[in-house]
């Protein structure tokens, strides 16, 4: 994806009553009344310039969610985001450079680089497993494992990092696993058949996507041809297997456990996708900071 395009999705997730609420919040919880310290020391028409710089390697993710931060601060601030969306960087690197009244500039800051420190640690990880991958015909799949109210942020960076999304929630796709199949009011397990075939019948515009432990169980799927099979920490030997069984008729997901020392051998088993709920639950912030550049007494 470009930065182009992904500059475009992230402007409609900005634009979302959700993550407007959610930018709102963030602020609200940290100025309160009032930035006391700025509001003591910093003249009100001190004007100045700050770097937001990347004090690792990473990848670069939310700057215009970080430019609407500042704004929120400092109607006059002028932004320049030096670096596209999605872009790997050396440590360093200046991302975003800002003009604009002092007191603006430090009242925003750390809520700016809260968002981006960790879009960026998201991106920077899926990279890191998107790397691992190559050479195979394998999409690094996210998941439902996201902070609450940050889902399509984190997805989003997902994306920056060059990872795929996989379902946006409970909504967009159906995913059959155990306990559905488990929670009948009769008691009775209903066949995997049976259970596809019911999924289709109800929402016939969606993908259907069932979950499988085992090699018989993937044997059973296989006649109705679900659009994905999930292969639920199996071993490379039964994953293997499972995906040459799927072949042409089901695409393969694996899943569990996935870490940056074992994906590229389950990439190696010929799946067609590999799910890492770590890349939106665990991924580490990124060192970012904001640098003070230049102040003066003139508005």
């Amino acid at each position: 994806m470009t930065s182009q395009h992904l500059e475009t999705q992230l402007g409609e997730i900005l634009a979302s009553d959700g993550v407007k609420a959610l930018i709102q919040l963030a602020l609200d919880e940290d100025i309160g009344s009032g930035d006391a310290t700025s509001i003591a020391l910093v003249p009100q028409s001190a004007m100045g310039v700050a770097d937001l710089v990347a004090r690792e390697a990473c990848v670069m993710c939310g700057g215009p969610l970080a430019e609407i931060i500042f704004k929120h601060c400092d109607l006059d601030v002028k932004i320049e985001l030096l670096v596209k969306e999605g872009t790997s960087v050396e440590a360093g690197t200046t991302l975003i450079r800002i003009h604009g009244h002092v007191r603006g500039l430090l009242t925003a800051e750390r809520t700016a680089l809260n968002f981006m420190q960790r879009l960026s640690g998201v991106a920077t990880a899926t990279a890191q497993y998107v790397k691992a991958v190559e050479g195979h015909a394998c999409q690094v799949l996210d998941t439902r494992k996201t902070q609450p109210g940050y889902r399509s942020l984190q997805k989003y960076a997902v994306l920056c990092g060059g990872g795929t999304n996989h379902r946006m929630g409970l909504y967009d796709r159906v995913m059959m696993k155990d306990n559905h199949v488990m929670s009948w009011a009769d008691g009775q397990r209903l066949s995997l058949v049976d259970a596809v075939a019911k999924a289709r019948t109800a929402f016939p515009d969606l993908l259907v996507e069932a979950e499988a432990d085992t090699v018989e169980q993937v044997k059973e799927l296989l006649p109705s041809k679900p659009d994905w099979i999930l292969l639920d920490n199996m071993s490379l030997g039964d994953t293997q297997l499972c995906a040459e069984l799927c072949k042409g008729i089901s695409l393969t997901e694996a899943s569990g456990g996935v870490t940056l020392k074992t994906i590229a051998a389950i990439a190696a088993t010929g799946v067609d996708a590999i799910s890492v709920g770590a890349l939106t639950h665990s991924s580490p912030a990124v060192d970012l900071a904001l640098d003070l550049k230049a102040a003066n007494e003139s508005a």
